[in-house]
């Protein structure tokens, strides 16, 4: 018999968080502070989804070949750390999902190119207690697309991949999943359009928290 999904696994930034506002306010005020070019909230929606040292290269001017690169991108960093929930909020109807599998009894994790104490911090603060297992960028796991994030947290949560199913807003979303062996379910609400998800290979596309209730509880 084929095995039972009951292992939920998210992207954090776009969606299961709407993160973009502190990003973009951070990225510019890193970038004001070493006299560089700013950018607008849609700007920066097209350059996040592969981590913060990949978000800074896209932003700076020369990416890393700028001389004072580290510089600004540990100032973002800081300045992040202490914005990083001003305006951030989990999108319409995300908390009453999460209750819902919860209750269900579904294990549910979180794995994100964010750097990892901060991912742990925003799900601590916006999901606890339904997210058990949320794991970050760090120097010990390979970042999105690779699937090592991914397999940690199956093995944090004891599932096996045909157990699990994954979530997640961008491309990078739909390669994670295909590398660990796992469908995807991708979301419009997110950092990329429907267009972009479906030229990118996604097979599910959804548009509201209440239609993933449906994908993931058809019976209900």
């Amino acid at each position: 018999m084929p095995a039972v999904i009951d292992t939920i696994i998210f992207d954090l930034d776009g969606t299961l968080l709407n993160t973009l506002t502190d990003l973009t306010n951070s990225v510019n005020y890193a970038l004001e502070k070493y006299q560089l070019p700013t950018y607008s909230l849609d700007q920066v929606r097209q350059m996040v989804g592969n981590g913060v040292t990949v978000l800074m290269e896209r932003a700076i001017p020369g990416g890393q070949s700028f001389d004072r690169f580290q510089d600004c991108l540990n100032t973002f960093k800081e300045h992040y750390e202490v914005h990083k929930k001003d305006n951030t909020c989990p999108f319409p109807g995300i908390i009453n999902f999460l209750k819902k599998a919860d209750a269900s009894g579904y294990k549910l994790a979180v794995v994100s190119n964010k750097f990892d104490l901060a991912v742990k911090e925003l799900c601590q603060d916006f999901f606890s207690p339904y997210i058990t297992t949320a794991i970050g960028e760090s120097s010990q796991t390979s970042p999105k697309p690779a699937p090592d994030t991914v397999y940690k947290a199956m093995e944090e949560l004891h599932s096996l991949p045909e157990q699990c199913i994954y979530v997640g807003d961008s491309d990078v979303d739909i390669s994670t999943a295909k590398n660990a062996g796992i469908p995807c379910i991708s979301v419009s609400w997110g950092f990329r359009s429907r267009q972009f998800l479906s030229a990118h290979g996604a097979s599910t596309i959804i548009d509201t928290a209440k239609e993933l209730e449906k994908v993931i509880f058809p019976s209900a």
